[in-house]
């Protein structure tokens, strides 16, 4: 990867501070890595867990969403320049200099890669190679190219509930396979990406269209920005958060939770869910569109919170 060169002209003679560095690492962001890892590792083993291997999963998972956040602002810094919310960032406003977040980022990702693969498995390790691959080398050119960069980001998002769910899995023991994918296929893993996965979708397109002419102005294609109306993105908000409410059927089918306990509290949540998309469909204003933003960032840790109460031991 070769490392772009900066807006500002004499990035070294500014300081930089640990704002900054949370700021490069996409902290708060990489914040919902660390929840969604413990989720997938909480919920395949339950209390029979391993601490130092859950310590061990968290961390390398965490250090390589800290990288992927630095190297995604290296490949936008002229695009970060152009809008408003981004342009006070420590790379496109000259705080930090692209090689010395280069670094930064070489550091937090190589690290995590082989952390994982020393203190807790393989699969765990692959995983996580390959959050970091969609992440950096399609969703982040792809979002200049084509308005489907929504949904790839989506899959790189879905992945760390998968990395914590291999990872306790813990290390290979005797003659049993070196590479075990079977544990991707498991109703678990599958139900937990498929939440993360759909979960994503009227979160983002809520802020793609609240924030359209920034997108636009950074050169990024999104679904909304010819969408002055709204009719397609509060389509699409609505058609993902209603997929959200039928997967709720899922792991009650699957006989992976309690169904009285988490049936009725689940439906609830994604019917308020499918409630305000609908609101923003009918009405599509930045009004609507605001408060189905707030109530992603609320339905997410309510389910999880209501999944992790319901599921099976």
């Amino acid at each position: 990867m070769s490392v772009p060169p900066s807006p500002t002209a004499d990035a070294t003679s500014k300081t930089w501070s640990m704002s900054d560095l949370l700021v490069l690492t996409k902290f708060r962001l990489s914040a919902l890595v660390i929840v969604t890892t413990f989720v997938g590792f909480w919920l395949r083993v339950g209390w029979q867990f391993d601490g130092w291997l859950m310590f061990h999963t968290i961390l390398g998972s965490s250090l390589a969403a800290f990288g992927a956040g630095v190297f995604n602002q290296l490949m936008e810094i002229e695009p970060d320049s152009r809008m408003t919310r981004t342009a006070d960032r420590p790379l496109p406003s000259g705080r930090i200099s692209p090689s010395a977040a280069f670094g930064i980022g070489w550091l937090l990702s190589s690290f995590a890669l082989i952390h994982l693969v020393a203190k807790v498995n393989f699969e765990a390790a692959a995983l996580t190679a390959l959050t970091l691959a969609v992440y950096l080398f399609i969703y982040t050119p792809l979002k200049k190219q084509s308005p489907t960069n929504t949904l790839v980001g989506a899959v790189s998002g879905a992945l760390p509930p998968l990395i914590g769910w291999a990872g306790a899995a813990g290390p290979v023991i005797g003659s049993a396979p070196q590479v075990r994918w079977q544990l991707l296929l498991e109703p678990g893993a599958i139900y937990l990406f498929a939440l993360l996965f759909l979960w994503q979708l009227p979160h983002f397109l809520a802020i793609n269209w609240m924030y359209r002419d920034e997108y636009r102005r950074g050169g990024f294609v999104m679904l909304a920005n010819d969408d002055e109306a709204g009719v397609r993105t509060s389509k699409h908000a609505l058609a993902y958060s209603i997929a959200t409410l039928l997967l709720m059927f899922y792991p009650v089918q699957q006989g992976l939770v309690i169904t009285w306990l988490f049936l009725p509290l689940a439906l609830i949540l994604a019917g308020w869910l499918c409630k305000l998309a609908l609101v923003f469909q009918k009405n599509p204003e930045r009004v609507t569109a605001r408060k189905l933003f707030f109530c992603t960032l609320m339905y997410l840790p309510a389910i999880l919170i209501v999944t992790t109460l319901a599921w099976k031991r």
